[in-house]
């Protein structure tokens, strides 16, 4: 089933690990295939007031892998924002850090802390709250 999904939908990504993805726009999305890079990076963008959007997914989740053209366009739309990917299966300490529970699941982090969520694939939600905290001061 989940290798019928991916054809249907497209196949999986074709990204190289700890990277961004490739398409006719370049995104900001950045996936992270390892904790110790997910930390590094984490880490380094926790100090700025940069708002960090991530997406905490599964390859074999139909719900996740249709939301990824929105999640796309948004690192696009909203440069100064952090947007990451993170599969669960791959990186389940990370996802259990995170309490994450069901997938997707969106996280918005300001400053180390968590400053908003989403679960589910619902676009205009997860907009809206990026929209918000990413204008937003401190």
């Amino acid at each position: 089933m989940g290798g019928y999904l991916s054809s249907f939908l497209g196949g999986g990504s074709t990204a190289a690990p700890d990277s961004c993805s490739s398409s006719a726009q370049p995104s900001s999305v950045t996936e992270f295939h390892s904790t110790k890079n997910w930390q590094l990076h984490f880490n380094a963008v926790k100090k700025s007031n940069k708002l960090i959007v991530i997406d905490f997914s599964a390859s074999w989740c139909g719900p996740c892998k249709l939301f990824e053209p929105a999640f796309h366009d948004m690192s696009i739309k909203y440069t100064d924002a952090d947007f990451v990917k993170i599969d669960v299966d791959e990186l389940k300490e990370v996802a259990k850090g995170f309490e994450v529970k069901a997938m997707p699941t969106f996280v918005l982090v300001k400053n180390g802390k968590e400053v908003d969520r989403v679960v589910g694939a619902k676009k205009d939600e997860l907009e809206k709250k990026v929209k918000e905290h990413y204008s937003s001061k401190p």
